[in-house]
């Protein structure tokens, strides 16, 4: 059996978030929304599970922290101790202060270089991949709804998508 999508196009974006409440309230399956920028709120009117990005950022970020107090520990008190200032270097507790800076920094350092990567793994997106827009107005001012169509009517989800506002409805079949 051929699957059929819909995708109805949208001018405004309160417009396009007022539609997706309305086809989730009506049941059918929406299976992507591609918009031209963030729109906030949509996560949540399409159903969509929290993120738990923030959780991987803590815990990258707790990484990063232990190896800059692993690395430092190792350089400036076991390895190669030196008096700078007149600072001793007897013990890693004496010497924290002077080490915050490169605590935060390697903390903020390890968090975002391996939340990109995660990202990028998690949605697929590699480097040299060609896009996967279905219409290149998206990328500009439109907005545009995916709707499943493979077990309903299409003619009357068509009416249906007209009059939460859609400005234009293309059919695919695959």
């Amino acid at each position: 059996m051929a699957s059929k999508l819909i995708h109805a196009i949208y001018k405004d974006d309160d417009l396009v978030l007022q539609a997706v409440k309305q086809i989730r309230d009506a049941r059918y399956h929406i299976g992507e929304v591609y918009t031209p920028f963030p729109v906030h709120g949509i996560d949540k009117a399409m159903g969509l599970a929290p993120t738990r990005l923030a959780i991987c950022s803590f815990l990258y970020g707790i990484t990063g922290l232990t190896v800059a107090v692993l690395m430092m520990n190792f350089m400036m008190i076991q390895d190669w101790p030196q008096d700078i200032g007149g600072k001793p270097s007897f013990h890693f507790y004496q010497n924290m202060p002077t080490f915050v800076p490169i605590m935060f920094e390697l903390t903020v350092f390890f968090a975002a270089h391996l939340m990109v990567i995660t990202f990028y793994m998690r949605s697929k997106l590699w480097p040299f991949r060609k896009a996967e827009n279905p219409d290149p107005r998206t990328t500009d001012d439109h907005f545009l709804i995916e709707v499943d169509a493979s077990d309903h009517n299409v003619d009357k989800l068509t009416d249906f998508l007209y009059n939460t506002g859609a400005a234009e409805i293309k059919l695919i079949e695959n």
